[in-house]
């Protein structure tokens, strides 16, 4: 649907071999039976093949020409990298704000252990030193070191006013960066063009692999030049990169990832094996249950 809305009859038959690609992948029916994982090869034509520097290729394939383009207010609207892992798209992310031009801003969180784990007669203070939470990464948390430049995109990790649109998810480009308060535009949602003015907040993590709880003090943003694949579901996007430095690990994530753009020119992978040799093989996941 998303490649077809808005298209005339001899646009939707050009496209025709891409939609029945995106299809077979979304059912599993590439690289023979599959049902839950399996390898299937990508063409050669939506592939990153620069042996020199892939990722730098990839990035001027998604953001080209952006130290002259990152004003307009519609270039990071319309545009992503997406990878499965957060350690890839943090590797993304700071190359690209070192690429970005103006004056880097940082911020540091206030970190301290919830109340309710002093109860325990045990309490070793050594074990939760500010050190260990400072240097605790965590998905639904911002950084303890959260490092920004105005007009960088960024990515709203909380809630925080579903009405009008401020949820988890929501990207936003930064105008102006104070001691208190984050100044942002917000572009994507509803609410696009929207002016807001974002506080720092304490959170905790939803994490089960956290074993103690702990709060963060912080402004709940992370720069989204590239993000993990499933903040962007639902999103429909001029241009996607996508880094399987590490392939897919879930159900969908593959369909959902390459389902972004319009055309298939638009669109392009960057593949790497186990020792980050170029590839054009990659795992998808699907459970043919859920048909």
């Amino acid at each position: 649907m998303r490649l077809t809305v808005g298209r005339d009859q001899s646009n939707i038959e050009k496209i025709k071999d891409f939609t029945e690609w995106l299809l077979d992948i979304g059912e599993g029916k590439l690289g023979g039976i599959n049902d839950g994982e399996t390898i299937i090869d990508i063409p050669d034509y939506i592939l990153i093949n620069d042996p020199h520097d892939p990722t730098g290729s990839l990035i001027d394939f998604v953001y080209p020409s952006i130290l002259e383009k990152y004003n307009n207010t519609r270039y990071f609207q319309e545009r992503a990298i997406l990878a499965p892992k957060n350690e890839v798209v943090r590797e993304i992310n700071d190359r690209l704000l070192l690429k970005f031009p103006g004056d880097e801003v940082e911020y540091l969180s206030s970190d301290s252990i919830c109340q309710s784990e002093f109860v325990h007669d045990q309490f070793d203070a050594n074990l939760y030193s500010h050190d260990v939470l400072n240097g605790l990464k965590v998905s639904d948390l911002p950084n303890h070191k959260l490092v920004l430049k105005i007009g960088v995109p960024v990515m709203l990790l909380r809630n925080i006013d579903q009405k009008n649109g401020l949820c988890s998810g929501t990207r936003l480009q930064v105008i102006s960066l104070g001691k208190r308060v984050i100044e942002a535009r917000i572009i994507s949602g509803t609410n696009i063009g929207n002016r807001i003015f974002i506080p720092r907040m304490s959170s905790t993590p939803s994490e089960k692999k956290i074993l103690f709880k702990f709060q963060r003090r912080q402004f709940p943003l992370a720069v989204c030049f590239a993000m993990i694949i499933n903040k962007i579901q639902e999103q429909s996007l001029s241009k996607v990169g996508l880094f399987l430095k590490h392939p897919v690990f879930s159900y969908g994530q593959l369909y959902v990832a390459l389902s972004r753009v319009q055309s298939r020119g638009r669109l392009k992978l960057l593949i790497l094996d186990k020792d980050g040799t170029l590839t054009n093989q990659t795992s998808n996941v699907v459970y043919k249950e859920v048909f």
